[in-house]
């Protein structure tokens, strides 16, 4: 497992899965020819053929007193997906989960950057009685704004938004474990839940600030390191491609050239690393 220490919080990574794709199926302007001229970026992150290497984990913070996850993945059991390989799943992530060290009863907190089925999954699990809270102890945290505007895709019956509601949101709401939430919003005196729209309207990163050291957890404003040299292309689900393009350029600036530790919540291993500057553009130092 990958863990980081910043001040007196770690960070774990509990990956479900790693797969390669092409780098036009995520980001419709990244011809391989372009993707090429990037020449600093870590072949960790390349597969075969010149493809983006992503993956799909949930990253476990433990800050003084506190346990909590963000983001849970595609969860196992799971159908009406759109893309067909994340229908049915069989995963590990639970062993894996206990294996790091983490009791999932004793999660306090979920918090998902957004709605999208790849980061609700393991919100819930399958039981005889149906979709139970996988976490049963913890208060599951979701923006206000990403809720509500997920929640009239569903009764629109948008894509695969009915599903996933119904498997994933909908039993939270009636165990009675779910806060809406404003953002920015103060989860502790060391971690800030903050706005990073465009992805999805409501979409939130994760900062955090312990004795003197900081880090990010992405979500989806970015979801490969090769967008910090092209920030400007829509990624295939951004909701909206302009505020999506601002908000990674205002978010790579912000991180650029300071010893901010940012983790990818999609980027392959090794995950973390730091933004420099990189003439108009950025890149990933790891």
């Amino acid at each position: 497992m990958l863990t980081w220490t910043i001040g007196e919080v770690t960070v774990t990574c509990i990956q479900e899965s790693e797969t390669d794709i092409p780098p036009g199926f995520l980001i419709p302007g990244l011809t391989s020819e372009r993707l090429a001229d990037i020449t600093w970026l870590d072949p960790r992150f390349l597969g075969a053929g010149g493809q983006l290497r992503l993956a799909i984990q949930a990253l476990v913070i433990r800050a003084p007193g506190r346990l909590i996850v963000v983001d849970t993945c595609l969860g196992n059991d799971k159908f009406g997906r759109e893309i067909p390989s994340w229908n049915g799943l069989d995963t590990a992530f639970l062993d894996d989960f206990a294996a790091a060290g983490f009791d999932r009863d004793a999660v306090d907190t979920v918090f998902c950057t957004h709605l999208h089925s790849d980061h609700v999954g393991w919100n819930t699990m399958k039981s005889d009685d149906g979709w139970i809270p996988t976490f049963p102890n913890a208060r599951y945290l979701l923006s206000g704004v990403e809720y509500d505007f997920w929640n009239h895709e569903r009764e629109t019956g948008q894509g695969s938004t009915p599903a996933v509601f119904a498997d994933s949101i909908t039993p939270l709401f009636e165990a009675g474990l779910v806060d809406l939430i404003e953002l920015p919003h103060r989860l502790t005196d060391e971690i800030m839940l903050t706005s990073t729209p465009g992805h999805t309207p409501g979409h939130a990163s994760v900062q955090i600030r312990s004795k003197g050291e900081e880090g990010l957890i992405t979500g989806d404003f970015i979801h490969h390191p090769c967008q910090m040299a092209v920030p400007d292309l829509p990624e295939i689900a951004d909701t909206d491609a302009v505020l999506a393009g601002q908000t990674r350029w205002r978010t790579l600036s912000a991180c650029a050239d300071h010893p901010i530790l940012v983790i990818g919540t999609h980027f392959a291993r090794p995950v973390a690393g730091h933004v420099r500057k990189d003439g108009p553009v950025f890149r990933f130092e790891v």
